[in-house]
């Protein structure tokens, strides 16, 4: 499946913007943040859902013993926050911006819920994001506690694979145009960035793959 930015071929944030409804556009302004500003922390109040403009946004929580654990890496398009359409009063984790062009726009609990009221379409739609983020969510957290740092690195390929990628004509081999930097990869696979250049440079060896910082290549299998 594509970004969150067309969910079955509509456009989100076309349906989700207050700044796209005449009740809403007049009062209605994007926030902008730069790197290492927060959204919210946790234990904020959960009154809000936003979806990104532009720019890219870090959730995650802490542990008890204070380390850091990403649950997600977010760009342009993508929802966050919408745990508080279930009920959720306070957030559980923190929505940090990773970039120094950060734009998003806000969108009250209110809002959303009147507008799932008019239309059981709408609602399906939304409930349905949130289903396939707590899914992917659950399938991530497996890997980080069941495998080991290679596989969890071959199974992030393949969720790039499904959301950016697209079969070379040429070669036959799927070519994945990504928003993400070696950072961004390591923190959600629970890895250090060296352990990852590591992984990707034993992946390049073995003639899996070919890569540079915005393009990967996996080259296609033969028998």
């Amino acid at each position: 499946m594509k970004s969150l930015w067309f969910f079955d071929d509509v456009n989100l944030f076309k349906i989700l913007c207050p700044h796209k409804f005449k009740a809403y556009k007049a009062s209605h302004d994007f926030d902008s943040y730069k790197k290492k500003d927060y959204i919210y922390f946790e234990a904020d109040s959960a009154n809000k859902v936003y979806l990104i403009e532009k720019g890219k946004v870090k959730i995650g929580y802490y542990n008890e013993d204070g380390t850091e654990v990403v649950k997600a890496i977010l760009t342009r398009g993508d929802l966050f926050g919408e745990t508080a359409i279930l009920g959720e009063s306070k957030r559980e984790e923190f929505a940090q911006s990773i970039d120094n062009l950060t734009s998003i726009c806000p969108v009250g609990v209110d809002t959303i819920l009147d507008l799932m009221r008019s239309s059981q379409s709408f609602s399906f739609k939304i409930y349905k994001i949130i289903g396939f983020k707590l899914k992917r969510l659950e399938r991530r957290l497996q890997l980080l506690l069941f495998k080991d740092a290679k596989t969890r690195l071959l199974e992030f390929l393949d969720e790039l694979c499904a959301d950016y990628g697209y079969d070379c004509e040429k070669t036959g081999d799927k070519v994945i145009h990504h928003p993400y930097t070696q950072k961004d990869i390591a923190c959600l696979i629970g890895t250090s960035r060296p352990t990852l250049n590591v992984l990707l440079n034993e992946l390049k060896e073995e003639n899996i793959i070919e890569f540079n910082r915005k393009e990967i290549r996996i080259h296609k299998k033969t028998a």
